[in-house]
């Protein structure tokens, strides 16, 4: 059963948009964009436990403008109903985490699958002016690299022996490869059951949408952090489980030996570059990255969070361990980005920190990494 909660409403003149997952944490700032440009938006969300917590609320922080209906994506009653008088969708609904998702194998299929399927199906009956669908870099698998005489080299899967031997870094004819911003271009390897049902959700979303002259895009987030994110949620992005860890007076566990590299994207500059995918007629059909542009180890941003916190007498932990299905190096190369969308980061490391430390301030976050660890090793998937 589907609940309707209308909004304030807000203006008509640029149409309405429906967010689905749009009470979490990038559909929440998504929102809050779209508004501000002249949209209606209405929100589609199952107010998940994992993010929202046991008494399903909807938050604080979503919009009253917003019309909110609670529903699951994967229920075809509910997705119609959303998709009522709606000109443009924004498919953000998923389940999230690539290490719970290789053991809750079947939700995570059903939910990022099967829900964007009952989606596209609905679509293919009430067609709309644009489809933008929420894809991720975890899609890559390990990112580009080149190697000692400079050829780009696109590297499968660590060697597990290797890895177990704490070998993290990528070689090729015995010498080490060198990361390099990734293209759009990199085949797909995915390498969790989340990464490889983000492939599916993408590549369904373009192939239907072609198939019924839908306008689609796809956009490849990258680490994605700031204030809203779920606290409380041990599988949501690395930021806020270290900031979790650090407001429970505990240091931040880091896999392998901290080195690993990855892209940090501030949430204002996705929820930006998600409103151009929807304005630009030139990303039609694409699939494009969304990230800062710029690579930082895991365990510099640990120190870096340390520091805004004011924090000096809790160093991050570094286990030495590994996860089945983590990479090494993947960060972003946002040339296509600015090309096509007319994009460009505002947002520093820096900057965001310093905003999502003072938001911090007032959050409650129960440190659940220990028990989510526990629950993988259980299952040998960290090592």
């Amino acid at each position: 059963m589907t609940a309707h909660d209308r909004g304030n409403g807000g203006s008509a003149a640029r149409g309405r948009v429906l967010i689905t997952g749009g009470a979490g944490f990038v559909g929440s700032h998504l929102a809050d964009e779209l508004l501000a440009h002249g949209y209606q938006v209405r929100v589609l969300d199952v107010l998940a436990a994992q993010v929202h917590g046991d008494d399903a609320q909807w938050p604080g922080y979503l919009s009253a403008e917003v019309e909110r209906m609670q529903g699951d994506v994967r229920d075809a009653d509910a997705v119609r109903a959303a998709l009522e008088d709606v000109d443009r969708v924004f498919h953000l609904a998923a389940a999230v985490g690539v290490g719970q998702s290789m053991y809750e194998i079947e939700h995570y299929t059903d939910v990022n699958n099967r829900g964007t399927a009952v989606l596209l199906e609905a679509l293919s009956r009430s067609p709309v002016k644009k489809l933008v669908v929420a894809s991720s870099m975890s899609v890559y698998g390990e990112g580009l690299y080149v190697d000692a005489d400079g050829r780009t080299v696109s590297p499968s899967e660590r060697d597990a022996d290797a890895l177990r031997g704490g070998d993290w870094e990528l070689r090729a004819g015995g010498k080490p490869l060198t990361p390099v911003p990734t293209h759009e271009g990199k085949p797909p390897m995915p390498t969790s059951v989340y990464a490889l049902s983000k492939l599916d959700q993408e590549r369904l979303c373009l192939i239907v949408g072609q198939a019924y002259g839908i306008p689609t895009t796809a956009l490849r987030f990258f680490n994605i952090y700031g204030t809203r994110q779920a606290l409380s949620n041990p599988y949501t992005g690395v930021l806020a489980i270290f900031a979790a860890r650090y407001m429970n007076g505990k240091p931040p566990r880091i896999f392998e030996d901290g080195q690993q590299r990855r892209d940090f994207v501030h949430v204002s500059d996705i929820a930006r570059a998600c409103r151009l995918a929807l304005e630009s007629d030139d990303a039609t059909g694409r699939a494009i990255n969304v990230g800062s542009g710029v690579s930082v180890s895991i365990a510099d941003v640990a120190h870096a969070m340390a520091k805004a916190l004011d924090i000096d007498d809790l160093p991050p932990e570094i286990t030495g361990q590994f996860r089945v299905g983590d990479i090494r190096h993947c960060f972003a190369d946002i040339t296509l980005a600015r090309e096509l969308l007319g994009y460009a980061p505002r947002v520093t490391l820096e900057q965001g920190l310093v905003e999502l430390v003072e938001w911090m301030q007032h959050q409650q976050a129960v440190d659940r990494v220990d028990a989510a660890a526990a629950e993988l090793a259980s299952r040998g998937l960290q090592r």
